[in-house]
């Protein structure tokens, strides 16, 4: 059985390792960033009707702002941003499955959003939505990345996979897992194999990996 090299920032690397160690798979872990917060002006929570969260990482690092917004109904993406959202003291009315651009589509078309986001964020011109950006993904100028060749990548998104393409020199002999198309793209050619997820979200990434991890190389 080959092991998973994970990529993603803490917190999120360790509760992907544990759950990869709960499907029996050997872990490795290259972090390629960390999330740092940065500085941002708070808003009047009156001209919103609601927060729209699509990371975790924005409840975890927006800070002592995040205080005055909490009247606002929050729409979250994944069941991860939700639970954090919950346990920061926010409700949450809605929770999307698979992306932002899914959920918002879904809400009232009047509906007035704060997104709290990070500087890497997918950008948008929906009229509805106003921008705060309250957290980075910085990255780590040596991560150290380790001999590929017998492994499964799990690539968490297309940042992720672009800055693996970067460092990755021998790739004949890795599979890549990708929680999206997007990342699937950005990791480039050479791979042994490229297989994305069927949805994107840390669980069926993890059992994309877990199968490759069981399965004979491939040419």
């Amino acid at each position: 059985m080959r092991p998973v090299l994970l990529l993603r920032p803490e917190p999120g690397l360790s509760a992907s390792a544990e759950r990869a160690r709960e499907l029996g798979l050997e872990v490795l872990a290259c972090p390629l960033f960390r999330v740092e917060a940065v500085a941002w002006d708070v808003p009047d929570a009156a001209k919103y009707e609601a927060l729209l969260l699509t990371s975790a990482n924005a409840v975890r690092h927006g800070g002592a702002g995040l205080d005055a917004l909490k009247a606002l109904p929050a729409h979250a993406v994944g069941e991860a941003t939700a639970a954090a959202a919950r346990q920061a003291g926010y409700q949450v009315s809605s929770v999307g499955v698979r992306n932002a651009a899914e959920m918002i589509a879904g809400l009232p078309p009047s509906l007035r959003l704060l997104h709290l986001c990070g500087k890497h964020h997918v950008p948008g011109d929906d009229p509805r939505i106003d921008r705060r950006i309250v957290y980075r993904s910085a990255e780590i100028d040596d991560p150290r990345l380790p001999p590929l060749s017998g492994q499964v990548v799990a690539v968490h998104s297309a940042r992720a996979g672009a800055r693996l393409a970067e460092l990755a020199d021998e790739r004949g002999g890795a599979a890549i897992a990708a929680i999206s198309e997007a990342a699937a793209e950005a990791v480039g050619s050479g791979w042994q194999r490229v297989e994305i997820a069927e949805q994107p979200t840390d669980a069926s990434l993890l059992a994309l990996a877990a199968m490759l991890c069981h399965t004979s190389p491939r040419t």
